[in-house]
């Protein structure tokens, strides 16, 4: 605890406290003399801070100065508790400050509930806060200056003082530090915002983002509106053309109705006069008819003359048609037998033909049949030489019966191997579904990687193209290697393991490392993290406790022995994180907690469901104690075994090749005894013929001599059959003429009767058909002029119908005048009719629905074009709204930018480094996108690098986060700054330039109050008169807040350095 040297202490410690704070020593210019005065407090700056059973502390109570607040104290004495104080107590959420989720974990082990009391600053009356905090159901109670209030009340009372705990400009806790430069471009413009710009700034950026997306979403309904008007109108000219297609149909389908109005009208007229040329051709044929009576008294008289000579003769034809039909059966008859004599005769001719050719193939037989007798003989002769084959058979006969033999031995050894194989296949297919479940579970882990650090996914999969590049061992990310055994205790891994070395690449060597470095951060910009394992393994080092005599804990097994990973992995973890010496306990270790805690050689350890982190003071041996619970695990719960998976395909390999190989020997052997096997059939077939041969031939030269002799007696008399055959022709033909003869007769009395009765019937037909064609010509016009009058009387009542006429009513002046303009024949009507159906059917598709929709559309457009206007109106009265707001905010905010700039640029030049800070965007009209930019520089050989978490080292973001905060610090618009440790990465150097530059900073009369917490400080660093250096004590041995004297303190200093 701490205050300035003029204030009065207020702080006490109760009896059975193992903390407290020491009285604050501020020292001017290296005077020894207490300082005077109280300097100016800006608004909203702390004035006391009271902790009442609150983490490390049972009662303590701070009061800190108004500019620099400089809290010093060994690790584990209660500094952080001091921050954590001010961020709970000032209404702000567990997980700024990146510990326990639950605030009843910063009440102190074994007490109920604690609380947190803040005095700020303010004119008009000091505020203060109290927080009572209660263990058991997590909640708080708050009073606002002694009255009970909401958790609301208390924020809104906080944000009117300008505090921002959740700014990270403002509030840098020691688990955010790291934080700080991983902040976006665009979060660390809102934070700087609200830290040191006017209240106006931010609400100003607000507002312009709204205007932008308001801006953006009527561009886009312009847009919009616009393409759909202008699809519209483009529908609209394309059914433009339907439209006066429609109505060019339309004029075509009047011409039409027109045309078959007229044409009944055509038709009637054309009937009417052809009725009138009937009526004159009908009293012509009456006139004709009355000529053509007179002078039918001759003809009559001709007729009868005819039937008197017809009637002998019609007698005679009876008698002669009966001869013709008599001979006719008798010619048909005769026919009948010449077709058959006909038939006769080349039946023998074919005969002969065929003796004729039997003969001359008996002939050849006879020849080739002697002459195949005289080639087996000489074939004979040749065979009496040879040698008898029967030893070289039964030889063969042997070798072939051994050969059968391994042939069935390999056949049987070949089965053996296929029924191994297939048991092999079966299994495989077993140990296939296996290795599948491990590579989809592979694949799992990917994804997850994928989709949480899609940077890290895209280097591994450039690390499994490019591996040749390297030298030594490289491991992909340590999420995917380390392998859980049960995946029940992936938690405790998880939980120990850092999210930022589980997405590592590890290597074993440091070239390596920086190559891959510098292709996938430098050229590829990727955010990845790698490590390099140390040149000696670490994998293999021993606990320091035997698990077995630290089971009456309820510890089971270390935390190394839970998972499997490379050497080079498990080397780096057991080097980092002590994996080989953190134990893991049941819920036993939960139950003996308290005993637990106080074996010294435990400094973090888990029950089933927390963790606990042991620190010990240097001082007085004394523990402080952290827990916090165990999250659920998300990418290590998914396990594969690399080795059993390395087995598995190795088995499998290895089983089915020393089977193929066996099968191909086996093949080998086979096919070299079939080729062997087949040479000996090959040659024993050979033997057998040749022996059988003589046999054979003797045979066939008995056969063909016996054949030869039958075919000799068998020879044919071909004379003899040509004289019978030319005997049978000639009787024959002669039957033939006679049946000929007979039949031509016959014929010619036919024809000569029916000649005679022909000419006769005609004359008389001809006379007849001459007396009866005027009467019947008579008779067809008097029915053709019924037929025309009916017809002449139905046109006319079908044209007046289709003009929607009375059968009385004369036709309209209108349509006369209309039918006047169209043809007046009816072929041209129909012609013109025609015509027009053929144009009419042309425009297909085409409706009254066209010209509707048209005319709608029409109406669309019109009224688009008004609302379009409208949108239009409204989009520049926005982009002048944004304008001015952009004026409001940018300009502004450009000369803040600048003056953060001048001060950061100016605080890296006095390091002998080079820094800058810029408002960065893309596009000047994304108002969302706008950031602000830190670039740093801290080697003369490099060029300036963008501030990051991944391209500067831990020393140099923490030396520009700090320089970055004192840059805010004289544009002072938030009450207080909080940044605790930031120092511990910085080398020795870069430490006393910035300490030298947060005295100067923050010791200014015009700068807020300032708490900078460190566990160690330099020797010999520069102080100012304006800070406030708060001491952190604790041990057994410390005095009661009551009895410290501070004065004496001084004198005793002053005493040794006198001395």
């Amino acid at each position: 605890m701490g205050e300035s040297s003029k204030r009065p202490r207020l702080s006490q410690i109760s009896r059975n406290t193992q903390t407290s704070a020491s009285r604050a020593s501020v020292f001017r210019g290296g005077h020894s003399d207490i300082a005077g005065g109280v300097g100016t407090f800006v608004e909203g700056s702390i004035l006391r801070i009271t902790m009442r059973n609150f983490l490390t502390y049972d009662f303590s109570v701070v009061h800190p100065g108004s500019n620099l607040n400089m809290i010093v104290g060994a690790n584990g004495t209660g500094k952080s508790s001091i921050v954590c104080a001010i961020c709970l107590g000032l209404a702000g959420k567990t997980a700024i400050l990146g510990r326990g989720d639950k605030v009843g974990l910063y009440v102190k082990r074994g007490c109920k509930k604690g609380s947190i009391e803040i005095e700020l600053y303010k004119n008009g009356g000091n505020v203060i806060i109290n927080r009572e905090i209660h263990v058991e159901n997590n909640q708080s109670l708050w009073m606002l200056n002694g009255r009970h209030c909401s958790l609301k009340q208390v924020e809104e009372e906080v944000r009117t003082l300008q505090i921002q705990v959740s700014n990270l400009c403002q509030f840098l806790p020691q688990e955010k530090v790291g934080e700080f430069a991983k902040m976006s471009q665009i979060e660390l413009l809102e934070a700087t915002e609200k830290s040191v710009g006017p209240p106006e700034m931010y609400e100003y950026h607000c507002e312009l983002k709204n205007f932008r997306s308001k801006e953006r979403e009527l561009e886009n309904v312009l847009k919009e509106k616009t393409s759909f008007l202008e699809k519209a109108k483009q529908r609209n000219e394309r059914n433009k053309l339907d439209v006066n297609r429609y109505y060019e149909k339309k004029r075509h389908l009047d011409v039409i109705e027109l045309l078959e109005k007229k044409k009944p009208w055509v038709e009637y007229e054309t009937t009417r006069k052809e009725l009138e040329g009937v009526k004159k051709e009908r009293e012509e044929a009456k006139k004709q008819l009355l000529t053509l009576k007179q002078a039918q008294a001759p003809m009559l008289k001709k007729i009868q003359q005819i039937d008197e000579k017809l009637k002998p003769i019609e007698a005679e034809m009876k008698a002669k048609t009966a001869a013709i039909k008599e001979a006719s059966q008798k010619c048909k008859q005769k026919q009948d037998q010449l077709d058959r004599k006909h038939k006769e005769i080349d039946d023998i001719k074919q005969a002969l033909r065929m003796k004729q050719i039997e003969e001359e193939d008996h002939q050849k037989r006879i020849v080739n049949t002697r002459r195949t007798i005289e080639d087996l003989k000489v074939e004979l002769d040749k065979l009496g030489d040879q040698l008898d084959t029967t030893l070289l058979i039964s030889a063969i006969s042997v070798e072939l019966k051994e050969i059968q033999e391994r042939t069935a031995r390999i056949e049987a050894e070949k089965a053996d191997l296929r029924r191994e194989r297939d048991n092999v296949i079966a299994e495989s297919r077993s140990l296939q579904k296996k290795l599948n479940d491990m590579n989809n579970l592979m694949n799992m882990k990917e994804e997850k990687l994928r989709t949480r650090h899609r940077d890290t996914h895209t280097a591994l999969l450039w690390l499994r193209e490019n591996r040749q590049l390297f030298r030594g061992n490289i491991h992909e990310p340590m999420m995917l290697v380390i392998n859980v055994k049960d995946h029940q205790n992936a938690k405790y891994v998880e939980n120990h393991i850092s999210f930022h070395d589980l997405r590592a690449f590890v290597f074993q060597r440091k070239d390596d490392m920086e190559k891959f470095l510098v292709e996938v951060r430098d050229k590829m910009n990727l955010k990845v993290n790698a490590i390099s394992a140390p040149e000696v393994s670490c994998s293999g080092r021993p606990p320091s406790r035997n698990i077995e005599s630290m089971r009456r804990f309820g510890f089971f097994t270390y935390l190394r022995e839970m998972f499997n990973a490379p050497d080079e992995v498990m080397s780096y973890l057991c080097s980092q994180y002590k994996v080989h010496d953190v134990p893991v306990g049941n819920e036993q270790t939960k139950a003996l907690i308290n005993t637990v805690i106080q074996e010294p050689y435990l400094k973090v350890l888990y029950t089933t469901d927390e963790r606990y982190t042991v620190k010990r003071s240097i001082y007085s041996n004394k523990t402080s104690t952290s827990n916090s619970a165990v999250q659920k695990s998300q990418y290590l719960i998914i396990t594969v075994d690399a080795e059993e998976r390395r087995q598995l395909e190795q088995q499998l390999r290895s089983k089915l090749q020393e089977i193929d190989e066996r099968m191909k020997t086996l093949q080998t052997e086979f096919a070299a005894l079939n080729r062997h096997e087949n040479e000996l059939l090959s040659e024993k077939k050979r033997l057998s013929e040749l022996k059988g041969k003589k046999k054979q031939l003797e045979q066939k030269i008995g056969t063909k001599q016996d054949s030869l002799r039958q075919m000799e007696q068998n020879v044919i008399d071909l004379k003899k059959v040509e004289e019978q055959t030319n005997a049978k022709i000639k009787a024959v033909s002669f039957q033939k003429v006679t049946i000929v003869s007979t039949k031509a007769k016959l014929s010619m009395e036919k024809v000569y009767l029916a000649l005679e009765t022909v000419g006769l019937t005609a004359e008389k037909n001809k006379l007849e058909n001459d007396c009866r064609e005027g009467a019947s010509e008579l008779k067809t016009m008097d029915q053709r002029k019924v037929q025309l009058t009916e017809k002449c009387k139905g046109l006319l009542k079908s044209a007046k119908s289709i003009c929607r006429m009375q059968m009385d009513e004369p036709l309209p002046e209108g349509l006369r005048n209309a039918f006047s303009k169209l043809p007046d024949t009816l072929d041209e009507v129909d012609s013109m009719l025609n015509e027009e159906r053929s144009r009419a059917e042309c425009f297909t598709g085409l409706s009254e629905n066209v010209v509707e929709e048209y005319s709608r559309r029409e109406q669309e457009i019109e009224h688009l074009e008004k609302e379009l206007e409208k949108k239009i109106a409204d989009l520049n009265a926005y982009r002048q709204n944004i304008s001015e707001a952009k004026e409001r905010w940018l300009i502004p905010l450009k000369q803040l930018i600048e003056q953060i700039n001048d001060k950061f640029s100016n605080f890296f030049r006095s390091m002998q480094c080079a820094g800058e800070v810029d408002l960065h965007t893309e596009n000047e009209e994304e108002y969302d996108k706008y950031g602000i930019r830190i670039r740093v520089k801290f080697h003369s050989s490099t060029q300036l690098h963008e501030l990051t978490a991944h391209h500067q080292s831990g020393g140099e973001r923490s030396v520009s986060t700090m320089l970055y905060l004192m840059a805010l610090q004289e544009l002072n618009r938030c009450p207080f700054r909080v940044v605790d440790e930031i120092n511990q990465g910085m080398d020795p150097i870069n430490e006393r330039r910035v300490f030298d530059i947060v005295v100067q900073t923050a010791c200014k009369e015009t700068t807020s109050q300032y708490f900078f917490i460190t566990p160690k400080l330099l020797q010999n660093l520069q102080y100012a008169e304006e800070m406030t250096v708060l001491c952190v004590h604790n041990g057994p041995h410390m005095l009661p807040p009551d009895k410290w004297d501070i004065k004496a303190f001084i004198r005793r200093l002053e005493r040794k350095a006198r001395a």
